[in-house]
């Protein structure tokens, strides 16, 4: 059983080989160098990790404001009393959105300036002296852009499902058992991949590595569906434990 749905997961991953082929096309087409590839990665961890965010908080809350409305009448709520937890569910996500706003930005900015030295790809702010600023960030967003589709195609599973939901009961529950923290780790799960490929970058470059056939291997590292053995790695552990028992 176990054998047999691990095998569905992995044969429904096609669209992760479809972003892979489309992403390592646009940087043949582009004619991309290792400077062009370090930042459209560093666009796509950005873009695709705070869209990720955004739902991770925006889907909870219209759930909420949703069904806060929906059931008024059974509960007795009164127009006010909906229009105060409207207030408060709003307040709630736009602290939670500022928060991570700062954070998770403030993060990619400084990382931005770290890269700009290394990297300069003839980006604005490039010179001696100077650092990233909103003309890198504009121009980095009119050059990579074009890998933003298939970023987005390889992370679609963190869009397709409900970190949040209310039984029929109005118990609340997160996704597979997942707390709060847990929800958010995925971003910043795909930032330390990016760190990582980076890095990896930063030694190509030193070492004079830098073809297509590393590109291509760093791409793949990039679109493998990691989510998948993280997944069979958890459902192994309750068949182990059984097997014991």
């Amino acid at each position: 059983m176990f054998a047999s749905s691990s095998s569905d997961s992995w044969t429904s991953s096609w669209p992760d080989a479809a972003a892979f082929a489309l992403g390592l096309a646009v940087a043949r087409w582009a004619g991309w160098n290792t400077a062009d590839l370090v930042w459209s990665l560093w666009l796509s961890s950005f873009v695709v990790g705070y869209s990720t965010i955004v739902w991770m908080i925006g889907q909870p809350a219209v759930t909420l404001a949703w069904l806060a409305w929906r059931d008024r009448e059974d509960v007795g709520a009164t127009s006010r009393q909906i229009v105060i937890l409207w207030l408060i569910i709003l307040g709630g996500a736009g602290f939670l959105l500022a928060f991570f706003t700062i954070h998770f930005g403030g993060f990619h900015y400084g990382h931005s300036q770290f890269l700009i030295w290394f990297f300069p790809a003839d980006l604005p702010g490039s010179g001696r002296g100077s650092g990233a600023g909103i003309a890198t960030y504009l121009e980095v967003a009119r050059r990579y852009w074009v890998f933003l589709p298939s970023a987005f195609l390889a992370h679609r599973a963190a869009f397709l499902r409900k970190p949040f939901s209310i039984g029929r009961d109005l118990s609340p529950s997160f996704e597979q058992g997942k707390g709060v923290k847990d929800i958010f780790v995925e971003p910043y799960r795909n930032v330390i991949r990016m760190h990582l490929l980076i890095f990896f970058f930063f030694g190509a470059h030193f070492l004079g590595l830098e073809n297509f056939a590393v590109y291509a291997v760093v791409y793949a590292v990039y679109f493998f569906p990691w989510r998948l053995v993280r997944k069979t790695a958890t459902e192994s552990v309750p068949a182990s434990v059984s097997l014991e028992n």
